[in-house]
């Protein structure tokens, strides 16, 4: 299994560009609508490396690593404090860009807001919010199941990889996609299940995925460069990939999962699903894989391609950082766009890049952003 493909999970070249800081002209960076203003964030303080235990010079030779690699931006921080904040090319604090699978992350977590809320439960049938389900193959998937990549939903290449991002209206293309084989029996990558969930959160809550994100979650974690897109039909919110967003935005993201829901001293999420979505594996087919977040435990390991009709390698033992906790976790997207969490000592690495600036820069993985926590001193 290669790093290239635990990342190209969310898109391929037919992608929106994220060579760009600007807002694609393609479908899934389309505005979406925007409640009221975000309430005013106090900026994280920045400290010198030393300060929050770490080496510096090791800190520095990871940003010239993730510089050689394309990047745009690298930043570590820990407990609410910014240890180093580096930006090349075309990258800067306020400019968002593609972030392609780190967007089934995000939405993981507005999940977790709607079982919060009670408007939701993850042993849901699915078929409660899409009544098009039932009586289907499809009437016994789950919430969970799709959460956790088995949900059996019919899959290919093409349809995932092309077909979903051709459609007009993503959500609906997803939805009717049909069922290869029922839910549990087989762990399979699919941005057309995590699609579905668009669906499920637009029933459950009653409002545009887009617009219940921006409530809870992105505005009140003051992710202000951040936002979900639509689709062209602009009914659709793109819940597999499309988020847009920032080295900084994403690290406030990343500490409210080091926090375990907590970040700033308020609780957005509960604890309980924060543990659900990255305290183990959220099936027996994949150790590296939660709810749609990766995981650092030892197992059987599967990437994005490892499946079906892919002819690539099966899964087998292995660990995605094997020089990191096991307790460490990710959300990663196309083109080496990481987002790296250690709860055990309140870490988070964010490194985005274009992906077409270098093969290297694609190839940026969870490993590589693990060695910023090398940097941390044992003692």
């Amino acid at each position: 299994m290669t790093a290239g493909a635990l990342l190209l999970g969310g898109c391929t070249d037919a992608a929106p560009d994220a060579s760009s800081s600007q807002p694609s002209s393609q479908p899934s960076s389309q505005p979406s609508s925007r409640p009221a203003p975000a309430p005013a964030v106090r900026p994280w303080p920045r400290v010198p490396p030393a300060e929050a235990g770490f080496d510096a010079a090791t800190l520095r030779g990871v940003a010239r690593e993730a510089r050689a690699a394309g990047s745009s931006c690298l930043l570590v921080a820990r407990a609410g404090r910014v240890v180093g904040e580096w930006y090349w090319r075309d990258g800067a604090p306020e400019a968002p860009r593609e972030v392609f699978s780190v967007t089934k992350s995000l939405t993981a977590l507005l999940v977790g807001l709607a079982v919060d809320d009670g408007v939701l439960a993850p042993g849901d049938r699915v078929a409660r919010y899409v009544p098009a389900w039932r009586g289907t193959p499809s009437a016994g998937v789950t919430v969970r199941d799709l959460l956790s990549g088995v949900s059996g939903r019919a899959w290919t290449q093409d349809d995932d990889y092309a077909g979903l991002l051709r459609a007009t209206d993503r959500t609906g293309f997803a939805l009717e996609r049909g069922q290869d084989a029922p839910p549990g029996e087989r762990w399979v990558y699919s941005n057309g299940a995590v699609q579905v969930l668009d669906a499920v959160l637009r029933a459950a809550t009653g409002e545009p995925t887009a617009d219940y994100a921006q409530r809870r979650m992105l505005d009140p974690l003051g992710m202000t460069a951040s936002r979900m897109t639509p689709d062209a039909s602009g009914r659709s919110t793109n819940t597999a990939f499309g988020l847009q967003s920032t080295c900084r935005d994403l690290a406030r993201l990343g500490d409210l999962v080091a926090g375990n829901g907590e970040t700033d001293g308020e609780r957005l999420l509960s604890r309980a699903w924060v543990r659900a979505v990255v305290g183990q594996p959220s099936q027996p087919l994949n150790a590296a894989y939660g709810l749609l977040w990766w995981l650092n435990r030892r197992g059987t390991v599967a990437g994005a391609f490892d499946q079906p009709g892919t002819g690539s390698p099966v899964p087998e033992p292995g660990q995605l950082a094997p020089s990191a906790p096991q307790e460490a976790v990710a959300a990663l997207g196309f083109g080496g766009q990481v987002l790296l969490v250690d709860p055990t000592s309140s870490t988070v690495v964010v490194r985005l890049g274009d992906p077409f600036v270098s093969r290297r820069g694609a190839d940026y993985s969870f490993a590589d952003a693990a060695r910023a926590l090398e940097a941390l001193d044992a003692g």
